[in-house]
């Protein structure tokens, strides 16, 4: 099992550079960066690293304009420019305390350029409550005056301001020296047990705290309660034929009457809580809804944190099915979650627990392929027979030569293969080669990582 991350949210009004500065922070440009406010993107959270330290940083930014609100006025606050903010205040005082409910410590971005707003002063109103470490950054700070005019944030009570331009890296590492001081230290005693992590995931209403009391209530299930944090579910920790498991439920928050803006968006970082401490999640998805971008959001996470997953396709019993339903629905899945067509695709009912029995073992069937190593022979063996296959990718000319490969490690598999030339490796030919390895050894509900080094060959 692994650790559990610290998460940093960052909050602020809108165009204020909080996407730029997420991007920043996890070393890629996942986040959409333009300068309209509310704009919207596919992903909210990533991996962050400093000086040893790794967080999950949430970006609570994008959100558009409230559903209840008319379209007109909708229009009219996503097109007003972000110096006129006063509109936003509602919901950027949301998303600050759903930051703060979920984060172990709160990044405010604000505008040096624009200045000290109401909106910045509405939202650090909301922090300063907090029992949670506020860290100001004071973005668009590249010049010195701007630099000069951030002292007078510190009116916003909540300590130092750090001048910061997120599109250059200026500052940045400043902040973060002072960020990661704060965070906790989560205990890592769990990565020793022969404990098997297993994460029920799932956007709000699909099903999980149903699917939990499904599978605890198992006759062969030995159930204990383990205290979680206020932030946490409660685990719940049994014994499975001889195997302990640490079933994480993720379910947390649910729609109850109207809905905060952010609310859903803030559901996927309940998940990667879990997903971040387990070895294998169960992707619960709706029948009668199908897959949703929320739920391809959460599997895009599972694959990034490269843990091993089994899609579940709960509440079977809603929809009205022929003898070729489960086929039909099938594909479309694979076809939705095309990134994951290794996973194994169950149907199941929570309710009236219709294949419930298959969960578990499915489950752990995918554990242990994931912790399964391929000898050097075995390797070398698939490699060389791919190269033959077909011609292998060339640049300038200059073919790739594979010479060897080996797997260094698992949980996930993980292989590096020596070539002459790593910058000759597309990705379709790595794809080919992932491909090769699973059809010799199927790896099944788990991804796999390819490493390719660049190594001299005086023969060459």
């Amino acid at each position: 099992m692994q650790r559990r991350k610290p998460v940093v949210a960052l909050v602020g009004r809108p165009n204020v550079g909080k996407s730029t500065l997420f991007n920043r922070l996890i070393g890629r440009p996942v986040a959409i960066v333009e300068d309209i406010p509310g704009t919207t993107r596919d992903r909210i959270y990533g991996d962050s690293d400093w000086n040893g330290v790794g967080f999950i940083v949430i970006d609570t930014g994008g959100l558009e304009a409230p559903a209840t609100m008319s379209d007109e006025r909708r229009k009219a606050q996503v097109a007003q420019p972000a110096s006129d903010s006063a509109q936003f205040i509602t919901y950027i005082q949301s998303q600050a305390r759903l930051a703060i409910d979920e984060a172990d410590a709160i990044i405010l971005v604000v505008d040096g350029r624009d200045g000290l707003t109401a909106a910045d002063e509405e939202v650090a109103e909301v922090l300063r409550m907090a029992a949670k470490p506020v860290f100001l950054a004071v973005n668009k700070a590249e010049g010195a005056k701007i630099k000069q005019n951030a002292v007078e944030f510190w009116n916003l009570g909540l300590g130092e301001p750090y001048p910061v331009s997120a599109y250059h890296g200026d500052g940045v590492g400043d902040l973060l020296d002072e960020l990661v001081k704060a965070l906790p230290a989560y205990p890592a005693d769990e990565e020793e047990t022969d404990m098997v992590g297993i994460a029920i995931v799932g956007r709000p209403n699909v099903g999980k705290s149903s699917l939990l009391n499904a599978l605890t209530g198992s006759e062969r299930a030995i159930v204990s309660d383990v205290p979680g944090t206020t932030r946490d579910p409660i685990d719940m920790e049994i014994n499975y034929e001889g195997q302990p498991l640490l079933l994480i439920d993720t379910a947390g928050i649910r729609r109850r009457g109207r809905i905060e803006p952010g609310i859903e968006q803030y559901s996927v970082l309940r998940s990667m809580r879990g997903i971040d401490r387990a070895d294998v999640a169960l992707l619960l998805i709706d029948a009668v809804d199908g897959v949703t971008a929320q739920d391809t959001h959460i599997a895009g996470y599972v694959l990034e944190a490269q843990k091993s997953v089994v899609v579940v396709i709960n509440k079977w019993d809603a929809l009205t099915k022929d003898s070729n339903t489960i086929n039909e629905f099938g594909r479309k899945v694979r076809e939705q979650l095309n990134f994951l067509d290794y996973v194994p695709v169950i149907f199941i009912s929570a309710k009236t627990h219709q294949r419930i029995h298959q969960v578990l073992p499915t489950a752990l069937r995918v554990v242990e392929a994931r912790r399964h190593r391929l000898s050097t022979s075995e390797v070398n063996d698939v490699l060389r027979e791919a190269y033959d296959a077909i011609q292998a990718p060339t640049k300038h000319g200059r073919p790739l030569r594979i010479y060897y490969g080996t797997q260094v490690g698992n949980e996930p598999p993980t292989f590096v293969i020596f070539v002459n030339d790593v910058e000759i490796v597309h990705f379709s030919y790595e794809r080919y080669l992932e491909n090769r390895i699973r059809a010799y050894y199927p790896f099944e509900g788990t991804p796999i990582k390819l490493i390719f080094r660049a190594r001299r060959n005086e023969d060459e």
